[in-house]
C-alpha cells in the first residue's frame, strides 16, 4: 500500500506543477468576479460538507433561478420566511421531495423501479455566526420508499445482471436519521471538523458533480465504487488547511452505520469497534472552487466485520476535475482497492458537466470501466463499461426536472446480454 501511495504522491505533485501557474491565474480571476461559481454551484461551504451535504444542498437551493416567474405569492411569502430566519437567528432550513423512475430494456428478474425520498434537512450556526469560526448544528431526516413498483430503483441493478448501482440514494430503508452532528470552523477556517453522525461521502472523495440528488444516478459517478463509505453512522473528520491552497482531510467512522436504527449503531461503534479510517491530501485553485477545481488522492482502510463477515482491506483513489470559462467541467478519476467490501476493486471514471447560459441547467456525461470485486460478486468475472447522460432542467426555482439514459456494456452478472440500456426520469421539488 505505502508504493501506490508514494506514487500517487508522486502524480498529485506533478499535476499541481503544470497546473499551478494558469490556476493562479484564474485564482485571482475568481477574486475579482463574485459570480464565477454561480455555474458550477458549489455554494459557501467547506471542504468537509461537500455539494451534496446539507450545506452544500442549501446553499444551492437558495441559488436556484427558474424558467418561470414569477413564482406564487404564498411561495414568495414562504421564502423570504426562511431568509429572515436565516439572517436574525442563524437558521436555515429546508425540505424536499425526490422521485425516480427507471426501465431497463433487458433484465433478468424486474426491468421497472421508481423510488421516491421525502428529506427534511437544516443547519443552525450557533457560534461566530458573522465570523469564519462558525460552530453549526447540522441535521437530516429521510424516508425513502418504492414507489408503485416492486423494487426501489437501488435494486435494479442486481435485477438486470449489473454489478453496481443504477441509482444509489432510491431505496426502501423506510425513515432514517442521516446527519445529525456539530461543525465547527477554526483558525479563519484554516481548520475544520465534524463529529456525530456522519455520512462520509459527504465530504470523502468528492468533486464538483458528486451529488446523487441533482446530477449522476449511477454508482460511478455519484461516488467511487472501489471505497466502502460505510452507511450513516457515529464518524467524525478533521480538514487542515497547512499551506497555501493545500488541505488534508482525514477521518474515522464506524464501519456498521445503520440510519434506520441509530440506538443500534451507536452501540456497535464502541462494543464492535470496527471502524472505516480515511485520509485525503489535495489541492485546490481557489476556495471559490474548491470542488469543480480539485485534484486529490484518498486512501482508506476498513477493519474487519465480523458479524457481516467482510474482511479488513484498503484502498487508493484518486480525482482530477476542473472548470472552464464557467461552462466546461471535465473530471477523470480513478480506484484501486483490495478486499474491505467495495463493489468494485479498479474502477476508471472519465466525463464533463457543461453548464449552458441557463442558470441551473446542467448536462453530464460520464464513461466508466470497472472489475467487480471478487469477494462480493463471486470470482472469474469479467470488466463492465458504463456511460450514463442526463440533462437537470431547472423548470422553476423549487422544481428541477432530469432526464437520464445509462448503458451498460458487458454486465459481468448477465454474460447473455452484450449490452443494457437503462431510462430514467427523476424530478425534484424543494421548498
Amino acid at each position: 500500500m505505502s508504493k501506490i501511495i508514494c506514487m500517487g504522491l508522486v502524480c498529485l505533485l506533478m499535476l499541481v506543477v503544470l497546473w499551478a501557474p494558469s490556476a493562479m491565474a484564474q485564482s485571482s480571476e475568481t477574486k475579482t468576479r463574485p459570480d464565477a461559481t454561480e455555474a458550477s454551484d458549489q455554494g459557501n461551504v467547506s471542504i468537509l460538507e461537500g455539494p451534496s451535504s446539507v450545506g452544500g444542498q442549501l446553499d444551492k437551493d437558495r441559488k436556484a433561478k427558474g424558467a418561470f416567474y414569477p413564482l406564487p405569492r404564498l411561495s414568495e411569502r414562504y421564502f423570504r420566511f426562511k431568509n429572515r430566519v436565516e439572517e436574525e437567528y442563524g437558521f436555515s432550513f429546508g425540505f424536499d421531495y425526490n422521485a425516480l423512475f427507471q426501465a431497463a430494456s433487458d433484465s433478468l428478474r424486474e426491468d421497472k423501479a421508481a423510488g421516491g425520498v421525502f428529506r427534511a434537512y437544516g443547519q443552525w450556526t450557533l457560534v461566530g455566526k458573522d465570523s469564519e469560526n462558525t460552530g453549526t448544528l447540522i441535521y437530516k431526516v429521510e424516508n425513502r420508499h418504492s414507489l408503485g413498483t416492486d423494487i426501489a430503483p437501488r435494486g435494479l441493478g442486481s435485477e438486470i445482471g449489473y454489478a453496481g448501482l443504477t441509482a444509489v440514494t432510491f431505496s426502501s430503508i423506510g425513515w432514517a436519521l442521516t446527519n445529525l452532528y456539530w461543525s465547527q470552523h477554526l483558525l479563519n477556517n484554516r481548520l475544520a471538523f465534524v463529529g456525530g453522525i456522519v455520512d462520509v461521502t459527504d465530504y470523502v472523495d468528492v468533486y464538483g458533480l458528486v451529488n446523487p440528488w441533482t446530477d449522476f444516478n449511477n454508482y460511478a459517478f455519484t461516488t467511487n465504487p472501489t471505497i466502502p463509505a460505510p452507511d450513516q453512522g457515529l464518524g467524525a473528520a478533521m480538514r487542515v488547511m497547512p499551506m497555501g491552497n493545500f488541505y488534508i482531510v482525514a477521518g474515522i467512522a464506524d464501519a456498521n452505520g445503520d440510519p434506520t436504527d441509530i440506538g443500534d449503531s451507536v452501540n456497535s461503534f464502541f462494543s464492535e469497534s470496527e471502524f472505516f479510517t480515511h485520509i485525503e491530501i489535495g489541492w485546490i485553485s481557489s476556495w471559490e472552487r474548491r470542488f469543480s477545481d480539485n485534484i486529490h488522492l484518498t486512501a482508506w482502510h476498513a477493519d474487519e466485520r465480523q458479524q457481516a463477515q467482510v474482511p479488513n482491506g484498503w484502498g487508493v483513489a484518486f480525482s482530477f476535475s476542473r472548470l472552464f470559462a464557467d461552462t466546461w467541467e471535465p473530471f477523470f478519476r480513478a480506484g484501486y482497492s483490495e478486499d474491505g467490501g467495495a463493489l468494485w476493486d479498479r474502477s476508471v471514471s472519465a466525463g464533463f458537466g457543461y453548464y449552458p447560459g441557463k442558470k441551473g441547467d446542467v448536462l453530464g456525461v460520464g464513461l466508466n470501466w470497472s472489475r467487480p470485486d471478487e469477494d462480493v460478486f463471486g470470482p472469474g468475472l469479467d470488466g463492465q463499461y458504463t456511460a450514463e447522460i442526463y440533462y437537470r432542467f431547472q423548470v422553476m426555482k423549487v422544481l428541477t426536472v432530469t432526464p437520464d439514459v445509462q448503458l451498460i456494456i458487458d454486465p459481468a452478472l448477465n454474460p447473455q446480454e452484450s449490452s443494457i440500456w437503462v431510462f430514467g426520469l427523476r424530478a425534484r421539488l424543494a421548498l
